[in-house]
């Protein structure tokens, strides 16, 4: 099977050594997003709306790049730093799925990468 290394640079770079995404035939595996604001490479984490919008918009891009957008996601992995801000992470990550949401899970985690909030994973298929 052939796959291919998909990276926007309107997302941010990774910051370990992984790829933002792979495709896989036609199912696209993206790496866990946090809020790293791309122009910038500054963290966006004054509060946790912002911060899960920040993420949603970087996992966008990363699909935009493949050439899908948040429709063609079928699984997303939420990893939550802290289960009381769920409610309020629900509330940013529901606005981009409207109709039809992936499947999905949430988990809270004890720490996140550069101590954020909120990241977020997902699978998209063409």
């Amino acid at each position: 099977m052939n796959a291919t290394i998909i990276n926007s640079k309107k997302a941010p770079a990774p910051i370990g050594p992984y790829s933002q995404a792979v495709m896989a035939g036609n199912t696209l595996y993206v790496s866990g997003q946090v809020a790293i604001d791309p122009e910038t490479g500054n963290l966006v984490t004054s509060n946790i709306e912002i911060e899960t919008e920040q993420v949603m918009k970087n996992l966008g891009h990363v699909l935009s790049e493949a050439g899908m957008d948040y429709s063609n996601i079928v699984k997303c992995s939420i990893f939550v730093a802290d289960m009381n801000n769920f409610q309020l992470i629900n509330t940013i990550y529901g606005k981009y799925f409207q109709q039809n949401p992936p499947a999905r899970e949430t988990v809270e985690v004890s720490r996140l990468p550069k101590d954020v909030g909120v990241e977020i994973s997902c699978i998209a298929v063409k």
